[in-house]
């Protein structure tokens, strides 16, 4: 990186010599960008993967073998089909940058733990080649390639994406629960704990806060996202509700579904958020905001998917309206 004016200076400070004359000191000159870091995409997507651990661990405890099975696969398609892709296309084999790895887990943590296993590799494929490869590779895909896995799945195959057991018995999901207005509700510290039915890596809320915090320890990610999200939804679900005006809960509402894993760990993906923090809080808000939306009003009885899918798409037009002017940039006349 260049050095400051300020620093040149003090470097040129007695450097004279009986002439009088300035002794320039030595300079490395090169290209940008000259802000460098001893971060890659393999450092960041190993973070993220050990932040995922606490949530697989919880997945493996309530949901056994099946879990496990789950994430195997789904980890192993998505790795694989990107090296086969790269191969094939004659491309740098990029596996090694962990991203792939992180894509198959993400999947994973989205699928219910009796999904077939075919079904899991094919979401992993779709995933990888079709909303990644396609595009670009890392950096160009326009939305998050587990979330577009997951719609994908969820479209092909309702049933199998919408079965949940816990214990090996069939159960419905909390948000399911609330939805159709019947039924008995795990408790809070149940679904906080993650003793409830559902998708493999959102149940348990408190596996997910410990991966929150070490992403802010290793500065990976900024609270900016995952806390106006979350913010959102428990605000505007305890002043919606679910039948009526101030009916809602919305402490219960955050700590069930799909909305911790959402907004930790997909809401903050680099691709597909806006650059700026005022474009950040601008997507965590409409991601609120359309996944309330979804689970109050909708048929559907969960929408982060949706909603952040549908964010990633407005992040163009948030960039344009949300970045500064560029310092010295003069208006155009008439404006």
């Amino acid at each position: 990186m260049s050095e400051t004016s300020a620093t040149v200076s003090q470097k040129t400070a007695g450097q004279t010599g009986n002439s009088g004359k300035v002794k320039m000191p030595m300079l490395t000159l090169s290209s940008s960008p000259h802000i460098r870091t001893n971060e890659s995409v393999q450092t960041i997507m190993r973070d993220v993967l050990i932040a995922l651990l606490p949530a697989a661990l919880a997945g493996i405890y309530f949901f056994k073998m099946r879990a496990t099975l789950v994430m195997i696969v789904a980890v192993a398609a998505a790795v694989l089909s990107e090296y086969l892709w790269q191969r094939l296309t004659h491309k740098d084999i990029t596996v090694g940058d962990l991203s792939a790895a992180v894509t198959g887990l993400l999947l994973a943590f989205n699928v219910p733990p009796t999904m077939p296993l075919w079904m899991v590799a094919v979401g992993s494929v779709f995933a990888v080649l079709i909303v990644k490869q396609l595009f670009g590779g890392i950096g160009q895909n326009i939305v998050n390639p587990a979330l577009a896995g997951r719609a994908f799945l969820l479209a092909s195959w309702p049933i199998a994406m919408t079965t949940w057991t816990l214990d090996g018995a069939t159960t419905a999901t909390p948000l399911a629960i609330l939805k159709a207005g019947e039924g008995t509700l795990p408790t809070l510290s149940q679904a906080f704990i993650g003793n409830i039915g559902g998708c493999i890596g959102e149940t348990s809320a408190l596996a997910l806060l410990i991966g929150f915090i070490y992403l802010l320890y290793r500065r990976v990610i900024s609270w900016e996202i995952p806390v106006v999200y979350i913010g959102t939804v428990a605000i505007l679900t305890t002043v919606i509700g679910r039948n009526g005006f101030m009916t809602g809960n919305g402490i219960y509402e955050i700590f069930t579904g799909g909305l911790m894993l959402g907004a930790i760990f997909m809401a903050t993906d680099y691709t597909t958020t806006p650059m700026t923090k005022k474009g950040q809080v601008i997507f965590a808000l409409g991601c609120g905001i359309i996944a309330t939306i979804i689970r109050t009003i909708g048929g559907y009885p969960e929408g982060v998917s949706y909603s952040i899918l549908i964010m990633n798409l407005c992040v163009p037009l948030i960039d344009k309206f949300a970045t500064p002017r560029t310092f010295g940039e003069a208006k155009k006349h008439g404006k």
